[in-house]
């Protein structure tokens, strides 16, 4: 025991020193916000450019604006034509890309740290002179009508999830995906993509990440260079959408060609608002650990191991966004079961829970094991920035990254009994079932994030 908590009280101190280094800010005249973290470990620099708008910021019939404009920032600017800024970067030895969440759009390079000024002139072009031709909007709508074809309608875990966030929130705009409904694709325009860009990316809507082998005064001097000159223009409030409390179990089944069925039960949760004050979400963290942070957490002993019942599972929870969050317990059923009989397991776990708690012990494990994984997260420079980034554009501001772990080695066993009580109950839950149809031809794919619903 002496040893366990010595180890842990390492972890602790490790974390401590790792996330000792500063992290400086400093916000442009024109609203654009910089934080840089120095880490000279390695001579590499990665540089975010986080805009503060997602698929949650979208309107009914026009969803998949943001993944769209995404693909269109690729495509050229008056000063580089489409296909140069890859090409420059790879030249570089560096690699870029981007992606697009509920709740914000993210652009990232990662190179060799001398050659920070090419991709700031480069990503600060297209923030302010992106060429949307209605011949290459119309060749990459199709490419990303595609890609939903590939990646949701042919993927039968993809395709139970997104109609089970359609069904789970009622009026929250997390229940739309963030690739977009196929019918909405097939009538977006360049207008409408153009409209997106003019309205949320401007400089004081976006947050500049860099993190590296940087010194923090000579990188506000390049933001100021290379970002300063773009204006600042107004940019809409962001909505505040409030989903309505739930009143009753849902359910629902999706028929789809795969190999397996799948269960998939869904908690309303919420996420965290108040980083100093909050103390559900952090319970919350702990108790996905509890079920199955790892190959000896509960469910995967009780469920796959002893009573094979399933022959895979897991919990999910995701406490940092910008609306509220959803506690996922997901299952396969093991062969001869049935998703009912799933179903009927994880809720005896849930009893079991909620009567009896979790131990001291058990806690510190997967205390332990949590702070682990932020060392290791540590070491990596484009972590780093993605964490910060994060922080920054849900509006939590990268001050609370320390404060929430600290928060989570602060979580109780009793605050764990105590809100799955509270929260994993009938009225807060979605159940969602996939009907495995009969494969025709090529094999379906059938794998998935399954922290992740959304």
């Amino acid at each position: 025991m002496r040893i366990y908590l010595y180890c842990f009280a390492l972890l602790v101190f490790g974390i401590q020193q790792a996330g000792a280094a500063e992290v400086f800010e400093q916000t442009l005249a024109n609203g654009l916000k910089v934080v840089v973290k120095e880490d000279h470990r390695a001579p590499v620099v990665v540089q975010q450019v986080w805009y503060k708008a997602g698929s949650m910021d979208e309107v009914t019939g026009k969803t998949g604006v943001a993944h769209a404009l995404e693909h269109m920032m690729f495509k050229g600017t008056k000063r580089v034509p489409a296909g140069e800024f890859s090409r420059l970067i790879a030249a570089a030895g560096g690699r870029e890309n981007a992606f697009t969440s509920d709740d914000y759009t993210a652009y990232f390079q990662q190179l060799e740290k001398s050659r920070l000024p090419l991709a700031m002139k480069l990503e600060s072009d297209r923030m302010q002179n992106l060429n949307l031709s209605e011949k290459e909007f119309s060749k990459e709508i199709r490419v990303v009508m595609e890609e939903r074809r590939m990646r949701t309608d042919d993927d039968p875990h993809a395709l139970l999830q997104e109609k089970m966030m359609s069904v789970f929130y009622e009026e929250h705009p997390y229940r739309h995906p963030v690739i977009g409904w196929m019918n909405d694709l097939e009538h977006l325009t360049v207008n409408d993509v153009r409209d997106w860009y003019k309205k949320w990316y401007a400089p004081n809507n976006a947050t500049l990440v860099v993190a590296g082998d940087v010194d923090h005064d000579a990188v506000f001097a390049l933001a100021k260079r290379y970002y300063g000159p773009i204006r600042k223009r107004t940019v809409p409030p962001h909505r505040n959408y409030i989903e309505p409390p739930q009143v009753g179990i849902k359910r629902m089944v999706v028929k789809a060609p795969a190999e397996l069925p799948l269960l998939v039960m869904g908690y309303h949760a919420p996420n965290v608002v108040d980083p100093l004050r909050d103390w559900q979400p952090y319970a919350l963290e702990m108790l996905a650990g509890v079920l199955s942070g790892n190959d000896s957490a509960r469910l995967n002993k009780h469920l796959v191991r002893e009573q094979q019942i399933a022959s895979d599972v897991s919990a999910g929870y995701d406490a940092t966004s910008r609306g509220p969050a959803v506690f996922t317990l997901e299952a396969t059923p093991s062969e001869g079961k049935t998703a009912a009989d799933v179903e009927a397991a994880l809720r005896r776990e849930i009893s079991a829970i909620v009567r009896d708690g979790v131990s001291q012990e058990e806690l510190k494990r997967v205390k332990a094991q949590v702070m682990a994984a932020e060392v290791y997260k540590l070491d990596s420079v484009f972590y780093q920035a993605m964490q910060i980034g994060q922080m920054e554009s849900i509006g939590l501001g990268q001050q609370a990254i320390p404060l929430m772990l600290d928060k989570l080695e602060a979580v109780t066993a009793e605050q764990v009994k105590e809100v799955a009580s509270m929260l994993l109950k009938d009225d807060n839950l979605t159940v969602a079932v996939l009907d495995p149809q009969p494969l025709s031809g090529k094999p379906r794919h059938q794998t998935g994030d399954s922290s992740h619903v959304r």
